[in-house]
């Protein structure tokens, strides 16, 4: 016979986790596997070193596209999908625990961050590989993980800071950097228009790639503050009726 949560008693609950360690290893292994494929590919002679962040000089995809940095980069970004992937699945929850309504934006926000991190895994899988069907997986893989996760940064960060939680700084972080991301989006598409130079526009675009990784990586950690902070808890059974905590 089963139970309904309500007529459960704390004992018989599964364990309550902290959720927070969710959102920091969600930032940390995408960061963690550019820094490991560009450190590798300079050692190893595949690219020259200098600062993408101000040079522009190479873009995410290329300085993890070959060898040992290809293998490094999707051994560590595969599975910061799926654990990007559970953010956003109890994201919503978290908001809600908060006090957020059950809008129709917070409910699409577990598929849109479930059909981002889909699109990681693409665009991480045939990284590397050659032929124009995979340039095109890759291409689309990329532009739906950026819209995906962008537009779920907003709804998040959005719905966080009309709450006005505590504490106010986590909520503030996370809509800069939803905000962020955008405009960058906005200045890498319009690369083109900005300068006639082939080269400069480039190093625009691969220097907007750079920071817009960076701003997906400290959003997960606002995010990890702010569940840390609320102490948003997670409890993992295989009954229907017991979820996050």
């Amino acid at each position: 016979m089963t139970h309904s949560l309500q007529h459960r008693t704390p004992a018989d609950l599964p364990p309550a986790w902290p959720a927070w360690p969710l959102p920091l290893l969600a930032g940390l292994l995408p960061f963690l596997a550019t820094l490991f494929a560009y450190t590798l590919s300079v050692r190893l002679g595949l690219i020259e070193a200098c600062n993408p962040f101000v040079d522009g000089c190479i873009s995410i995809s290329r300085a993890a596209r070959h060898d040992l940095p290809n293998q490094v980069f999707r051994a560590l970004v595969l599975p910061a999908a799926a654990v990007q992937a559970l953010c956003w699945l109890v994201c919503g929850a978290s908001l809600r625990t908060l006090g957020a309504p059950p809008t129709r934006w917070l409910r699409a926000l577990p598929w849109l961050g479930l059909l981002a991190a889909l699109s990681l895994v693409l665009y991480a899988t045939f990284l590397g590989t050659e032929g124009a069907a995979y340039r095109w997986m890759r291409r689309y893989g990329v532009m739906v993980y950026f819209g995906g996760t962008c537009l779920a940064m907003l709804i998040a960060s959005g719905a966080a800071q009309g709450l006005a939680v505590r504490p106010l700084h986590a909520a503030r972080a996370m809509l800069a950097m939803a905000v962020a991301l955008p405009l960058l989006g906005l200045v890498n598409a319009f690369a083109p228009l900005l300068h006639d130079d082939r080269k400069i526009e480039a190093a625009l675009q691969n220097i907007t790639e750079w920071w817009g990784g960076l701003a997906f990586t400290l959003f997960f950690f606002a995010m990890a503050w702010l569940w840390r902070a609320t102490r948003f808890e997670v409890r993992f059974s295989t009954s229907r009726d017991i979820g996050t905590g």
